[in-house]
């Protein structure tokens, strides 16, 4: 599978060579952003696991970047951390999670809990896009066969079910690393990928042969 993508936005050279060292080791592709229009031109063409995004730029700063990518159906899902050099207090932070932030890390940060926190959603990612894949597939094979369940072969029902399955055990056992997370954002992420599993295996168990 194709590496997923993490947008790196700060208008310090300096600190985002500092992250892409820290988050090297995920060994994604790293997309760097010097400014918040940056940021939304990269956003108009490529897909993004997460995006971290500094608070404090000139022009644009981080809260009217996320605003942005929060009004475009194309990125209002994807992940926002904040970064900041500056703790205002409580309405400091209020402030980004209004703006749609999933997390806010004062910086200097811990190098360990923000590739953690990264890698968590670069996971969720790769588990949306696998389940994209089958998805098209049973989509595909529907319109093959004129929405008729014959269509489906066994063999061809035992695959997709098979290739399903892998992706279920493989959320299920995200789903355990994430267990008591206090990070309502990824217990929302992760919440959301359980269901359109769901959804799917419902569909497929569907077209199995003698079912309701």
């Amino acid at each position: 599978m194709q590496k997923a993508k993490i947008l790196l936005v700060d208008d310090r050279p300096e600190n985002l060579l500092a992250l892409e060292a820290i988050l090297s080791a995920l060994d994604q592709t790293l997309v760097r952003a010097a400014s918040g229009e940056e940021a939304l031109k990269a956003l108009l063409t490529d897909d993004f696991a997460v995006i971290l995004l500094d608070v404090q730029m000139p022009g644009m700063d981080g809260f009217e970047t996320a605003a942005h990518i929060k009004r475009r159906e194309r990125t209002r899902d994807i992940p926002i951390i904040f970064l900041t050099a500056i703790n205002h207090g409580p309405h400091h932070t209020f402030r980004g999670y209004a703006a749609g932030a999933v997390d806010y890390i004062s910086k200097p940060f811990d190098p360990w809990v923000l590739r953690a926190k990264v890698s968590v959603f670069v996971d969720l990612y790769v588990k949306n896009c696998q389940l994209k894949e089958q998805a098209a597939l049973l989509r595909l094979e529907l319109e093959a066969g004129g929405g008729e369940q014959p269509a489906l072969g066994g063999a061809l029902l035992g695959e997709l079910s098979a290739r399903l399955a892998a992706v279920e055990e493989q959320a299920e056992a995200l789903g355990k690393q994430l267990d008591g997370a206090e990070d309502a954002g990824v217990a929302a992420t992760a919440a959301h990928l359980e269901r359109k599993l769901a959804g799917l295996r419902r569909a497929l168990d569907a077209m199995r042969p003698g079912s309701a």
